[in-house]
């Protein structure tokens, strides 16, 4: 149910985005979902992929930082208030929210949300959302 994202900081650089997506390119890494935010010294990239440990190790290669953490993809309706219905039913279990971000795979839309509280397995299972398995996002390698 826990899938593994990665953060990535990375200078603000003209490129730079660019060139690290070219190299997890080049290495058959895709990239299933993304999320960009930056500041004036920073550009701090949360990616799913079907490689990540593969894809942690080519990004510490090229010098940038990267941190593994656990997150939950959630298939969601794709109509007006289905993030919303999500977001009730992880708040009626005592979940938060520290962010989430989309993305479409396969056709389906799909939420990424990074939540906390404990115990957690237990609390997403009482939710009653039905999440991601990592199998549907990696390869049997990266089991």
């Amino acid at each position: 149910m826990l899938i593994d994202q990665l953060t990535i900081c990375l200078p603000v650089s003209s490129g730079t985005l660019a060139g690290l997506c070219h190299k997890l390119g080049a290495a058959g890494i895709q990239i299933h979902a993304l999320m960009i935010a930056n500041d004036t010294d920073l550009v701090l990239l949360r990616i799913i992929c079907d490689h990540p440990r593969a894809a942690a190790m080519i990004v510490e290669r090229e010098g940038y930082q990267v941190i593994v953490s656990k997150v939950v993809a959630v298939e969601v309706e794709n109509t007006p208030g289905g993030l919303g219905c999500i977001l009730d039913r992880l708040a009626s279990c005592d979940l938060n929210v520290e962010y989430a971000y989309s993305c479409s795979l396969g056709g389906r839309t799909v939420d990424v949300v990074k939540v906390s509280g404990e115990p957690l397995a237990i609390k997403l299972g009482d939710s009653g959302l039905v999440f991601l398995a990592p199998e549907e996002l990696y390869r049997s390698d990266e089991l």
